[in-house]
């Protein structure tokens, strides 16, 4: 892997469609990509024990989180080949509703997309540190447990 600086991907709240959309159109200007794919992970309205889920608080071990987010990106860019990649993940209250995960990855070719990004999103879910803690329509709580 290579030492590059290890930069935040945490952004305060919900990620907005602006933002991903703003991150996506820097790219429409690469005549070497040929494809994109994306992933926005929304907060849901589960229902858990009859109680409906209204927003996620987010918090996490920040130094470490975006240590094992460098070690999934370069790890990434050295098993696919990528042009470029954005993570950005959310810290403190996200709705129902609202993006709290997002990945957006380029490639010369379609089928690398897929894949990288199906690599990305599950080494996250596997392996970063960020807890979120559901919070219920009747302002009770409890931690989520990834699924």
């Amino acid at each position: 892997m290579t030492d590059k600086k290890v930069k935040s991907v945490f952004k305060q709240g919900a990620i907005s469609s602006e933002f991903i959309g703003e991150s996506i159109a820097k790219h429409q200007t690469k005549t070497s990509i040929g494809a994109h794919n994306i992933f926005l992970g929304q907060v849901r309205a589960d229902v858990i024990d009859e109680k409906t889920v209204s927003a996620i608080e987010y918090t996490a071990y920040e130094d470490m989180a975006n240590q094992k987010f460098h070690e999934i990106r370069e790890a990434a860019f050295e098993k696919f080949e990528l042009t470029c990649m954005h993570i950005y993940h959310s810290l403190g209250i996200v709705k129902a509703g609202e993006i709290c995960l997002f990945v957006f990855v380029s490639s010369p070719r379609r089928k690398v997309v897929f894949e990288a990004l199906e690599y990305i999103v599950e080494e996250i879910k596997a392996h970063v540190p960020v807890f979120g803690k559901e919070i219920f329509e009747d302002d009770t709580h409890q931690w989520k447990v990834n699924n």
